[in-house]
């Protein structure tokens, strides 16, 4: 079992560190797959807010601090919208992207209220939790298949991105055949290495995959996500066709991608603390689920190269001065790994009440999904290890690569045996 977690958290920075001139590199290399990078640490044990180098060769401040975060994902002076100078995009690909196309999530008030508005009863707490028993048939049958499949075989293949991708595919009413063109399109937006060729040619891919169904959608509604956006919001005239299918291509991508990490990435992490999978596995009570799958989330935080923000005036903030036109990254990552939130914060502890994490963001733009993506996680994380309790890995963890230049973290493949 690797063991690579430690009380770094206590350390402080040294007087040293502080006045050095030269801003240090955003994102740092992990050391170890399961924490944030040691130097976040560091950073957060001393100044919790700071400028760091981007690798545009701008310095938007850094902050780290559990309270500091919420403070500025609620600060009225603090923007989301991605137009605006100064906003300090994850690489040139996504700044390309967003040059081409912009979403609710990148917007402000009253715009990003009023379109996100649109979709809120679609994944209202009780619908998604009435899809239980659907997703739970879903998730018996896939480990079913692979029961009856090869052995080793890849989780990430058999298990972990085709329940999310299932999931959403039926929602929005996108047929699951297509799903080598959306994932393979997905892989490359999502990648901080694409070119902006690359990253604009994959959301040009997108864009026009969602723009046929919208067009299917138009001509024979159904009773999907889609046809409910046409019939309720196109043509009525409150959403551009444009509008429409940047949502959707949003929710597809968006609905797959970090699900499926959690759930390849969870998995590895309980493999390698196989106590905590023991209790998981034997736990008859469904609250065990659900509060691993909150720990987990606050763990792991797979969005791992921050939230992006960009001040729209000046104003002072934990003893710095913050100037109108200054991007801000926001590392929830290594924020919900602050004593000040969580004590003894290094350590997974699947009992610990941890739903005031920040995976999902805070404030007006935290995830729209997530009552989605905590019943896909119960669902999974309370009958994978069950129906199969002796799955292993079939590789060493050396072997396995992962994810260290997506804006989301999570593992390449997971080979497991039982």
């Amino acid at each position: 079992m690797l063991s690579c977690h430690t009380t770094w958290y206590i350390v402080p920075l040294i007087e040293e560190a502080v006045s050095v001139e030269v801003a240090r590199e955003y994102p740092m290399v992990r050391t170890c797959p399961f924490d944030p990078p040691p130097e976040m640490a560091e950073i957060q044990a001393g100044e919790r807010v700071l400028r760091v180098r981007h690798w545009d060769g701008t310095q938007p401040w850094l902050v780290t601090g559990y309270d500091q975060v919420r403070a500025i994902l609620t600060d009225p002076r603090v923007s989301a919208d991605t137009d605006l100078l100064g906003y300090p995009h994850p690489s040139a690909g996504s700044a390309a992207r967003r040059r081409v196309t912009k979403n609710f999530i990148n917007m402000d008030n009253p715009e990003h209220d009023r379109q996100r508005r649109m979709l809120t009863r679609d994944f209202m707490v009780k619908r998604m939790q009435a899809m239980r028993p659907t997703i739970q048939a879903l998730v018996d049958g896939l480990i079913d298949e692979m029961l009856a499949g090869p052995n080793p075989v890849d989780l990430v293949e058999a298990l972990a991105l085709p329940v999310p991708s299932l999931v959403i595919c039926d929602m929005m009413g996108v047929s699951y055949t297509e799903r080598d063109l959306f994932h393979e399109l997905s892989r490359t937006m999502i990648s901080r290495l694409s070119t902006p060729e690359q990253a604009v040619g994959a959301l040009n891919g997108m864009l026009e995959f969602m723009s046929r169904l919208v067009d299917e959608k138009t001509a024979h509604p159904g009773d999907d996500l889609i046809s409910r956006l046409v019939t309720t919001q196109l043509q009525p005239g409150h959403l551009t066709r444009d509008d429409v299918v940047q949502m959707c291509q949003l929710l597809l991508v968006a609905g797959h991608e970090t699900t499926a990490n959690m759930i390849a990435l969870g998995t590895l992490t309980l493999l390698e603390r196989p106590e905590a999978l023991a209790e998981l596995r034997d736990a008859t009570d469904p609250a065990v689920a659900e509060g691993a799958v909150e720990e987990l989330l606050r763990y792991l935080t797979i969005l791992h190269v921050g939230r992006r923000r960009v001040a729209t005036e000046d104003f002072e903030f934990e003893g710095v001065r913050i100037r109108a036109g200054d991007g801000i990254i926001v590392d929830h990552a290594v924020a919900n790994r602050d004593p000040v939130a969580f004590e003894h914060p290094d350590e997974l502890d699947i009992h610990r009440k941890a739903r005031h994490h920040l995976a999902f963001g805070y404030g007006i733009h935290q995830c729209l999904g997530q009552p989605l993506a905590r019943v896909e996680l119960a669902v999974v994380y309370s009958t994978l290890y069950r129906r199969i309790p002796t799955l292993r890995l079939a590789v060493p963890l050396e072997e396995i690569a992962f994810k260290h230049d997506n804006v989301v973290y999570g593992v390449e493949s997971l080979p497991v045996t039982w």
